[in-house]
């Protein structure tokens, strides 16, 4: 019972004389050991890398998940450590959406067999996205939460440590001062020398720990790799099916005939290039520079009013009589006619003629 009365005492006395010593350091009334430059830039960068890691975390959440409350909702199963329901995307619930609706209009329809090839490449977009949400939670996500939730909490016990020897080496410093007696002094000094090894030790654990975030920072880098290489993946998926569902409709909505009754396998086939995922996209300006030279040659052939052979792009079905049916690859002859609309041109195949969408045309030189 003595033992537990005298211990409770000794704690107590030595909380009361780490309040009077950081109280006296705020008031400038007391001298506060610094610590190295070394360990207060290493304490820094463990901080800045907290704070960063933690926005980055945050941002990529919201990239991978847009809506707070699903979010949210998954945030309380991971912490009862229950599986979330499985739920639809937003891709799965139009792809569902454009299926039915294509089974109503009828799948035998240019317009419902259309709607259906939508919706199952917006099917297959939302299972590459749940894969690519699963590939970084494992991969990117995850990692960085254990750094956090592990190394991070670790040299934060660690440091508040370090402050608590600290502060017992200044307030046996000023007890060292204020000793006066012999025997005080010698005492004053003994403590003085056990807090300091006590400091310095500690100091060497705490700077070991914060030493190990370069460690932190290279895993990181290889996470963000493997984030990257998720991205790539997903896009390049993404643009895949989009081509393939590009090839089975035609380029234009108006492949399909009026009458609604073409079917969209029997649609023109579209020359698309299929990028690998190693591969890069094609540069925008490249794109900019095709087009105004396709333009450019429509241009010079209005201002000559004069005549050009043109190569069909893709089917073209007339809207009305005063236009001309095309098929793709056919050649014809085309010619500008004063106050006709910009888009168009007057087409020529042997005896019929009439206008034609240049956005199906190729001139040929």
């Amino acid at each position: 019972m003595d033992f537990n009365v005298k211990r409770l005492a000794a704690d107590a006395g030595t909380f009361l004389s780490r309040a009077v010593q950081f109280t006296e350091e705020k008031l400038g009334q007391a001298e506060k050991t610094e610590l190295d430059a070394h360990l207060e830039n290493l304490l820094v960068r463990a901080e800045n890398t907290k704070q960063w890691t933690e926005r980055i975390m945050k941002q990529t959440e919201v990239l991978l998940q847009p809506n707070p409350n699903v979010r949210l909702e998954e945030f309380v199963y991971e912490k009862l450590e229950k599986k979330a329901p499985p739920r639809m995307n937003n891709h799965d619930l139009l792809g569902q959406s454009m299926i039915e609706s294509g089974g109503e209009f009828g799948p035998g329809t240019a317009y419902g067999n259309a709607l259906i090839k939508c919706g199952e490449t917006e099917k297959q977009i939302g299972g590459a996205e749940r894969e690519l949400i699963q590939s970084a939670a494992t991969n990117f996500l995850t990692p960085f939460r254990n750094f956090l939730e592990g190394d991070f909490k670790t040299i934060l016990k660690e440091r508040k440590l370090l402050q608590v020897k600290r502060l017992d080496l200044d307030a046996a410093k000023t007890r060292l001062k204020k000793a006066r007696m012999a025997d005080a002094r010698a005492a004053a000094e003994q403590e003085l020398r056990m807090t300091q090894s006590e400091f310095d030790r500690q100091a060497e654990i705490t700077r070991l720990l914060l030493e190990g975030v370069s460690s932190t920072h290279a895993h990181h880098l290889r996470c963000l790799n493997d984030f990257v290489e998720a991205q790539t993946t997903y896009y390049a998926q993404c643009y895949q099916y989009m081509v393939d569902l590009q090839k089975q409709l035609g380029s234009f909505p108006s492949t399909f005939s009026n009458n609604n009754q073409s079917s969209v396998s029997g649609g023109a086939s579209v020359s698309v290039p299929t990028i690998p995922v190693s591969a890069s996209l094609p540069s925008v300006s490249a794109g900019r520079s095709s087009s105004s030279t396709a333009s450019g040659g429509f241009n010079e052939l209005r201002s000559s009013n004069g005549s050009r052979k043109a190569r069909v792009l893709y089917d073209y079905d007339a809207a009305s009589s005063s236009e001309l049916s095309l098929l793709a690859d056919e050649v014809i002859v085309v010619s500008s006619v004063p106050g006709m609309d910009s888009d168009w041109l007057m087409g020529e195949r042997g005896n019929q003629k009439g206008k034609v969408p240049i956005t199906y045309l190729e001139l040929l030189n």
